[in-house]
C-alpha cells in the first residue's frame, strides 16, 4: 500500500478539460489531482466507453502539421478494427450466466487477500467493474471453470482493496512519469491502445510507487479502450537502458501478479526490441513464472510497424509519428480525458440502473438495460434472467 499522505486528493480541485491543453504548455499539474475517489471511480469496459461525436465518426485522426504532439491520441485510425469476439457455446453461455448469478448476490467482500480478513459492502464502482466482458475474461482465463473465476474475481476485488489500486492519484503518480517512461500513446491495428514502457527513462528510486506507477498506468490505457476492444498493446523497448534500469525479480513478479491474476485477458500483444545480453538473461529467469499464454503475445525485435500504423506509432519505435513527451502537456491530458471517459460511463451505468453486467451501448451514450418485464409487469434484470435461466438448465 503507498502512504495514504500521499494518495489524497485535495478538496475542491477541478476536472481539467483536456482540450484546452492538447499543446499548450500548462503550469505544472504536480500540485493539482482530478482523480476521481474510489466510489467515483468505475472500471470501463468496450460496451461503457465514452459517446462518439459525429465528427470522430467522420474525420481520420490527424497528426499536428507542425511541430510534433505532445498529448495523448484519443482515438484509433478508421481502419484498425477488434477481431469480431467468438461466439459462446451453450455450454459456456451456462457457465456465464453461472458466474453472473453468483457475483449478483455479492454484497460483501473480504477487505484483503488474507485468510480470514474482515468483510466491508461492495461499493458502486466494484459493481460496475463486474462487466459482462469481465466475467468472459475470468471465465477464459480459467479455462471456463466457474469455481475458479468466482474465486479470481473475489481476489481481485479484494487485492485492488488491499493494494489501493483505485486511491492512486494522478498526484501521486506524477513524480514517477516526469520523464515519460510510461506512455499511453496510440492505438494498434485491432484498436488497442498502446502503453510504451521506457526503463532507460527510469527517474525514481526503487520504491512501492514504481509499481503503483504500472497499475495507474495500465488502468488508464484501459480507460482509453475504444468499444470492442478489452485488451492493451505494450511496447517495451530497452535502448539506453544499462544494468541498474532492469527490476529486481521481485519487482517482476509482483508486475507479473498484476497482468496474469488481477488483469487477465487484458494483455493483446507485447513488442519487445532493444534487448541487451543482462536483458535477455533477466527474461530466461522471470519465464518459469510466465504464463504460456502471456509468452505467446510476446514478439521480440519485430517491426512494430507491422502491428500499430505508422502515422500512430512514434519514431523512436520505427514509426512516422513525431512526439515530444512534456510533461506538463502530457499529463494533465491524459487524466482530464480519462476522468472524463470516466464520468460519462458511470453516468449511463447509473442511468440504466446500477446493474452488475449490464450492457450500455456506446453510440450516442443510450443505456440499454438488457432487460424484459415478468408475468407481474415488473423488470428482471439480467442476473434475474441468469439465474432462471441456470435453474432451468440444472433440471
Amino acid at each position: 500500500m503507498a502512504d495514504p499522505t500521499l494518495q489524497t486528493v485535495p478538496n475542491g480541485s477541478s476536472t481539467i478539460d483536456p482540450s484546452s491543453h492538447a499543446q499548450s504548455s500548462a503550469s505544472s499539474f504536480k500540485s493539482t489531482s482530478s482523480q476521481l475517489a474510489p466510489t467515483e471511480t468505475p472500471a470501463s469496459s468496450s460496451q461503457a466507453t465514452q459517446a462518439t461525436t459525429v465528427a470522430e465518426e467522420t474525420e481520420e485522426w490527424q497528426a499536428p502539421k507542425t511541430g510534433a504532439l505532445t498529448t495523448p491520441i484519443t482515438r484509433p485510425m478508421k481502419a484498425s478494427k477488434p477481431k469480431d469476439p467468438a461466439a459462446l457455446t451453450p455450454e459456456q453461455e451456462t457457465k456465464y450466466a453461472t458466474v453472473l448469478a453468483a457475483v449478483s448476490q455479492w454484497s460483501s467482500l473480504p477487505s484483503t487477500t488474507l485468510k480470514g480478513a474482515a468483510s466491508a459492502p461492495v461499493q458502486d464502482h466494484e459493481r460496475m467493474w463486474l462487466t459482462r466482458e469481465c466475467l468472459l475474461r475470468y471465465l477464459r482465463a480459467t479455462k471456463w471453470q466457474t469455481p475458479a473465476a468466482l474465486k479470481r474475481l473475489q481476489s481481485t476485488l479484494s487485492w485492488r482493496r488491499e493494494y489501493g489500486a483505485d486511491t492512486f492519484t494522478a498526484d501521486y503518480i506524477s513524480p514517477e512519469n516526469e520523464t515519460g517512461k510510461q506512455l499511453v500513446l496510440g492505438y494498434d491495428n485491432e484498436c488497442r491502445p498502446c502503453l510504451y514502457l521506457s526503463p532507460a527513462k527510469q527517474n525514481t528510486k526503487m520504491s512501492d510507487r514504481q509499481i503503483h506507477h504500472l497499475c495507474y498506468m495500465l488502468d488508464r490505457t484501459i480507460d482509453m479502450l475504444p468499444p470492442g476492444q478489452e485488451s492493451a498493446c505494450l511496447l517495451i523497448s530497452f535502448k539506453g537502458s544499462g544494468n541498474s534500469h532492469v527490476p529486481t525479480v521481485a519487482q517482476a513478479r509482483s508486475v507479473l501478479n498484476i497482468l496474469q491474476n488481477h488483469s487477465p485477458e487484458r494483455l493483446g500483444k507485447a513488442l519487445i526490441s532493444d534487448l541487451p545480453w543482462y536483458v535477455t538473461t533477466f527474461f530466461k529467469l522471470i519465464s518459469p513464472f510466465i504464463d504460456p499464454v502471456t509468452r505467446d503475445k510476446m514478439r521480440f525485435n519485430e517491426p512494430q510497424r507491422n502491428y500499430i500504423p505508422p502515422v500512430q506509432l512514434w519514431k523512436t519505435h520505427g514509426g512516422d509519428l513525431e512526439f515530444e513527451y512534456k510533461h506538463d502537456d502530457y499529463w494533465p491530458f491524459l487524466t482530464g480525458e480519462c476522468d472524463k471517459r470516466r464520468r460519462e460511463n458511470r453516468a449511463r451505468w447509473e442511468k440504466g440502473g446500477k446493474m452488475i453486467a449490464q450492457v450500455i451501448k456506446d453510440a450516442g451514450g443510450e443505456a440499454d438495460l438488457d432487460a424484459v418485464s415478468g408475468e407481474n409487469g415488473e423488470v428482471k434484470s439480467d442476473a434475474d434472467l441468469a439465474a432462471a435461466g441456470v435453474a432451468k438448465l440444472s433440471v
